[in-house]
């Protein structure tokens, strides 16, 4: 295999059916691609008959540790010679064609730029000081980028080194786990690996889009808002409007509209059968329609329940991710 798109579902069934939905929006934009897709798995039973067409590797429960550890052993799972691994959490709305491009002849990237000061998961400047690197960089690990060969096994070979030190080099974990991101960040720097600009059309998270996304799997649409004149602007990402051709949903907005419509529709012509005409028309009738009627109602019951009840207080991440 030459090259291949990577995603890891371990532990819970719940990153299975990413897993799932991620494989069914590639499938609909590569029938008649040479890329390749890897779904590696603890749970290789519950993989639905439609994905006979993916590349199984079966992995034992904890083979690669917990938590973000899995993506420091990324060379080891991949069976391609260049390999894109994608975060189950995505779907995908075009060819990677051109994504493979971008990264061609690069041992080891990712979709970012280098920071060299500041706080990311510890204090940069302190770590780029203490390893004699003059910047590391920093992104999303919802993307990595790799090509088989000794520089890469270097790169993910020091990357679990370094987490067996992660607290001492003063990283800061995230949700009580080893970042991947800052121990691939280091290592990449250590061996003088570069990211590729985001130009907002490989991926971007919903992070990036404070002023809404719009994501249409089979249509092929997928637009990040990010407008400066918006309260909430992020402004780490210089475009106000991003199209990227994988869309990273985070926690619980897999969970939400428009995710969730989107995995039932490639459910619906996938595992059913069904055209994709019909699986439209269903599922705005039986999950689009009343989503957003409901959260309609509840935005305009909204300030009534704060004058009656207050406000319930804001639960902020202490992750600040790209």
């Amino acid at each position: 295999m030459n090259r291949a798109v990577l995603t890891i579902a371990t532990g819970k069934d719940l990153y299975l059916r990413m897993a799932v939905a991620l494989a069914r929006s590639f499938r609909i934009w590569h029938r008649d691609s040479d890329i390749g897709f890897v779904l590696a798995t603890d749970l290789p039973d519950l993989v639905p008959p439609d994905l006979d067409w993916v590349d199984t590797v079966p992995l034992q429960p904890g083979q690669y540790g917990r938590g973000f550890s899995p993506k420091l052993y990324l060379n080891e799972i991949s069976p391609a010679q260049r390999t894109l691994f994608v975060d189950a959490d995505c779907l995908c709305v075009g060819s990677l064609d051109s994504v493979f491009d971008r990264f061609e002849n690069m041992p080891v990237s990712v979709i970012g730029r280098e920071i060299s000061e500041g706080e990311w998961f510890g204090d940069v400047a302190s770590i780029c000081q203490s390893f004699g690197v003059p910047a590391i960089p920093r992104f999303n690990g919802g993307v990595y980028y790799f090509e088989r060969g000794e520089t890469s096994d270097a790169v993910f070979r020091t990357a679990q080194d370094l987490q067996s030190r992660y607290d001492d080099i003063g990283f800061v974990r995230l949700r009580e786990s080893p970042n991947d991101e800052v121990l691939m960040a280091l290592s990449m720097a250590l061996h003088g690996q570069r990211p590729v600009p985001d130009d907002g059309t490989i991926m971007n998270s919903t992070l990036a889009a404070p002023g809404g996304v719009e994501v249409d799997v089979l249509k092929g649409v997928s637009r990040f808002r990010n407008p400066k004149s918006h309260p909430e602007h992020n402004s780490w990402y210089q475009m106000e409007e991003m199209r990227p051709v994988l869309a990273h949903f985070l926690g619980y907005q897999t969970t939400r509209y428009p995710y969730r419509r989107e995995a039932i529709r490639l459910e619906r012509v996938f595992a059913s059968g069904w055209p994709p005409s019909l699986a439209r028309l269903w599922t705005g009738a039986t999950f689009s329609l009343p989503w957003l009627a409901t959260n309609a109602a509840k935005d305009a019951l909204r300030p009534l329940y704060h004058r009656l009840f207050g406000a319930r207080p804001v639960r902020y991440s202490t992750a600040d991710r790209v």
